[in-house]
């Protein structure tokens, strides 16, 4: 690896106890004792890009997305173990069939059959989807490593282990209310001026909405996160509600949308998205397998972009005053870029 402080290559021997042995400075992972692979220069490289050079904040949520999404592609099938299972059974069936000693041959037959599991796990994509590291032993692990070492997160990076600290909500009842399941998101939105600038109020589930004005709803592309507007309608009759994304059709299929896959809904919920029409058959068992896209895979800038201009429109919807300017030519709204 390089090393993150003087930049010469080190081999596994020359850096024990994560110290550089020709700069003597200590660095915070190393590829080789990390789940994700990760090293100080690829942290800092995702980070940098996350923030687009430094304009936007992003949450500790959103980094654990950006440095797993290799290991999310990959599957946990060790094809090396498949190779030697091979080579071990066809030394085996040979000098079986040689000497006639069947149990050599039984031994040859079993290690080729246990190589062609490997096989077919590698080809059903096994393991894949599955983060090896969970948010918060990301947050436990290689994040406490890095801020040993270099006293803080990486710049730019928000710790999003508590929710935003909301003020007191506005005097007005029917104010907008943006509810948004995932802390992280919510923690990003709220470091990013969004809930200042629009005097929105966040609620992280549907039964604690306050006041009575319109609500949107912001969510996963799962099988959970795709039925919330649904459930907060059934709810709250009667109130505005507002499904601004993630749409499944925006990440379905692909390739630079790398999904999560996790436990596979009950059936009930799988039956309510069948009966909403919204989804192909792909989709339906695409989300039944338990696959997914989180929120905090969305690049930073392009969520705020997209949350900013729903609040935007929403926000002009519900205001008689602005609606009226509208009507009278002073207020135009542009359609969003299909």
């Amino acid at each position: 690896m390089i090393c993150p402080h003087c930049q010469m290559s080190l081999l596994r021997k020359e850096r024990p106890g994560n110290v550089c042995g020709k700069c003597g400075r200590r660095y915070a992972l190393d590829p080789k004792t990390n789940p994700l692979s990760l090293n100080d220069l690829r942290v800092r490289r995702i980070t940098l890009k996350l923030t687009d050079g430094g304009r936007v904040p992003c949450t500790t949520g959103q980094l654990w997305y950006a440095l797993s999404r290799r290991s999310l592609r990959d599957t946990r099938v060790e094809m090396g173990c498949a190779v030697a299972l091979i080579i071990i059974g066809i030394v085996a069936v040979l000098v079986g069939l040689g000497s006639d000693v069947t149990l050599f041959a039984v031994v040859g037959g079993l290690s080729l059959l246990a190589a062609l599991g490997f096989v077919v796990a590698q080809v059903r994509g096994v393991g894949r989807g599955r983060p090896r590291l969970t948010r918060e032993a990301f947050r436990t692990g290689p994040l406490a490593e890095w801020k040993s070492v270099y006293g803080s997160l990486p710049p730019g990076v928000i710790d999003d282990s508590h929710p935003p600290s909301q003020g007191t909500p506005g005097t007005r009842g029917d104010g907008l209310v943006l509810l948004c399941p995932d802390r992280s998101v919510a923690v990003f939105l709220d470091a990013a001026g969004l809930t200042t600038r629009h005097g929105l109020t966040l609620a992280a589930a549907p039964g604690a909405l306050p006041g009575r004005g319109p609500v949107l709803v912001l969510h996963d592309a799962d099988a959970e996160g795709l039925l919330l507007a649904h459930r907060v309608r059934t709810a709250q009759p009667g109130r505005p509600v507002v499904d601004i994304g993630l749409p499944l059709g925006a990440v379905h299929g692909l390739e630079r949308a790398v999904p999560v896959r996790g436990g596979a809904p009950d059936a009930g919920i799988v039956q309510l998205l069948r009966q909403s029409g919204e989804f192909t058959p792909a989709q339906l068992k695409w989300l039944g397998g338990g696959w997914g896209f989180p929120l905090v895979g969305v690049p930073p800038a392009k969520l705020l972009a997209v949350v900013s201009r729903a609040v935007e429109k929403a926000g002009a919807a519900a205001d008689p005053e602005r609606r009226r300017a509208a009507s009278l030519g002073f207020l135009t709204w542009p359609e969003e870029a299909g």
